[in-house]
């Protein structure tokens, strides 16, 4: 079997996953879109513009050539910005064949369609949604590539396609689990970005940990809502993919996220904040297609409704936080459904 795995493309987690796979001893091929980013990888063995002053192995290797990257590749791991996901893999698809595992570690939605990750790629490459597996889980790629002790889930419908990605992974500082919930794990992994921004916003406008901490939990209850409307087992929500990445994203200085959340609590205009991060913020996006999804499902999201208000339609940040602590009285466990709750228990 071939021990070569390719990686589409280099941004940060794309080049942290590289480096785990080449700590496994894994021939890893990255493809690029420039011949710059190709050549400092390969003679340099760094990616500075994503993560300044890392060391990359000599195990990776680089190519702007689709076809080199993933011929022969005994798996293919998709990492491309959600806005780009549907080209890159219609790219990959002339080299695609039925016997690559294909993987990938992006956290949103296609704005236009609203479909997850998996569908997208499917949809493109003309195989079963349940071929792909998702990776996801609370996991910084600046802690990765300096093997800092990592968790995270991956999952599909397949069970021996979610093994083979466990194996290809996992090693003494990145743990790697299962699970069965596709749909769970790539919402989870996708909504989080939205709570993260909120919660970088509220430390932007300096309201202390008592806001952010009712920012998260109350955060984590729209995702539930929203998940279990959708078709996602709730549990996983309380998981790796769910709480796990809603902490680390919503609390860490290293989530971009945060960080475009922070600035705009501090008065900066979106396209400003866009303009200083140079990378992507996926939450900005996710925060779109949430809006139109709890719309199209009946599902309240007050907090992401809020973030919508402020990213898409000049609302101000501290007006936004008066509106939510101004709704109705609720109460906090909302009624469900019994019978959506006993699908899991049968």
């Amino acid at each position: 079997m071939s021990d070569k795995v390719a990686v589409l493309v280099a941004g940060s987690w794309g080049t942290a996953l590289a480096s785990v796979l080449a700590s496994n001893h894994l021939n890893v091929v990255v493809w690029t879109r420039t011949e710059e980013q190709t050549r400092e990888i390969n003679e340099s063995h760094t990616n500075n513009r994503y993560l300044p002053g890392v060391e990359l192995s000599s195990n990776i290797r680089a190519t702007t050539h689709m076809e080199e990257a993933v011929s022969s590749a005994v798996a293919v791991v998709i990492v491309a910005p959600s806005s780009a996901m549907r080209e890159v893999t219609g790219q990959l698809k002339p080299y695609w064949t039925e016997d690559m595992l294909v993987i990938h570690a992006t956290k949103g939605f296609e704005t236009e369609s609203l479909k997850r990750m998996s569908t997208v790629i499917s949809e493109e490459l003309g195989c079963e949604e349940g071929r792909v597996v998702v990776l996801s889980g609370p996991s910084h790629a600046e802690e990765v590539v300096r093997r800092c002790p990592t968790t995270v889930v991956v999952a599909s419908s397949d069970a021996a396609a979610a093994t083979a990605t466990q194996d290809l992974f996992m090693n003494t500082y990145f743990r790697v689990y299962t699970n069965r919930d596709m749909i769970g794990v790539e919402l989870a992994g996708a909504l989080k970005n939205i709570i993260a921004l909120g919660a970088g916003m509220s430390d932007g406008l300096g309201f202390g940990d008592n806001a952010k901490a009712a920012l998260i939990t109350r955060g984590l209850a729209e995702i539930l809502r929203i998940g279990m409307e959708m078709g996602a087992n709730p549990l996983t929500f309380a998981g790796l993919a769910g709480i796990g990445d809603l902490v680390v994203t919503a609390t860490s200085q290293h989530s971009r996220n945060w960080r475009a959340g922070s600035m705009l609590g501090q008065g900066k205009k979106l396209d400003e904040v866009l303009g200083s991060m140079g990378m992507v913020v996926e939450g900005i996006r996710t925060t779109k297609a949430a809006h139109a999804i709890s719309e199209k499902y009946g599902v309240q999201m007050p907090i992401a409704d809020q973030l919508y208000h402020v990213l898409f339609q000049d609302r101000n940040p501290r007006t936004a936080v008066e509106a939510l602590m101004g709704r109705d009285p609720k109460t906090e466990m909302e009624l469900m459904p019994l019978e959506t709750w006993e699908q899991w228990h049968t």
